[in-house]
């Protein structure tokens, strides 16, 4: 099924913030909502289910890569399931469609990685659930800027990545603008995936797992 039809199916249900909700809304995807369905009650009481509607539809999609077999055989992973659960948190907390896809790709690429451990994409998971959206997207920008790729990334995000440099005679917006640029890139360096405005082995790292392209073709 794909996520558009998955998604259609979903429109008539009502959307509601219980538990109860959660699971009826989630089971509706075949495969992704049987694995999310148990621990939801859990992690997401009273939030938006909405939102995990549409994160168990991106994960459906993905994981229709991998055998499902193999999948199931995870959840006796406590690594597995405590993974799940953090990417369910920041799924549930999400406000985009692409950051949603991104919490699902970790998710995903940890059950394909034979030398990234659930423990590591954990990790990976939380460092980009300490950058809000226009961090991400600007993280997406040395990869730009580092490897000349991804023209299409930045026509897309264009408002979020072209510079702004205030001069003296810029208005205040324009100076606030550039500061937030600023502050927005300094924690990127803070969090060890950008130095002296390139991508650190880190940030690659995190940007291939969030499904960042690094080249047009990925």
């Amino acid at each position: 099924m794909s996520k558009d039809s998955f998604l259609s199916e979903l429109a008539p249900q009502t959307v509601d913030y219980v538990v109860g909700a959660v699971k009826s809304i989630v089971g509706a995807a075949p495969f992704a909502g049987s694995l999310l369905v148990e621990i939801a009650g859990a992690v997401i009481p009273n939030q938006r289910m909405d939102r995990i509607a549409k994160f168990a539809a991106d994960l459906e999609v993905r994981l229709t890569r991998i055998e499902q077999d193999f999948v199931v055989s995870q959840l006796h992973d406590e690594h597995f399931t405590d993974l799940m659960e953090e990417a369910l948190r920041q799924a549930s907390r999400s406000l985009s469609d692409d950051r949603r896809a991104q919490i699902a790709n970790v998710l995903v690429s940890s059950l394909s990685s034979g030398d990234i451990t659930y423990l590591d994409s954990k990790h990976l998971l939380r460092i980009s659930g300490e950058l809000n959206d226009i961090e991400i997207i600007r993280l997406g920008r040395f990869v730009f800027d580092e490897f000349g790729t991804g023209e299409t990334y930045w026509e897309k995000h264009a408002p979020v990545l072209e510079p702004v440099a205030a001069t003296f005679e810029s208005s205040q917006g324009e100076i606030d603008r550039e500061t937030l640029q600023e502050s927005y890139d300094k924690h990127l360096q803070q969090l060890g995936l950008v130095s002296d405005g390139r991508l650190t082995r880190l940030g690659q790292l995190l940007c291939r797992e969030l499904g960042i392209p690094i080249d047009e073709s990925s």
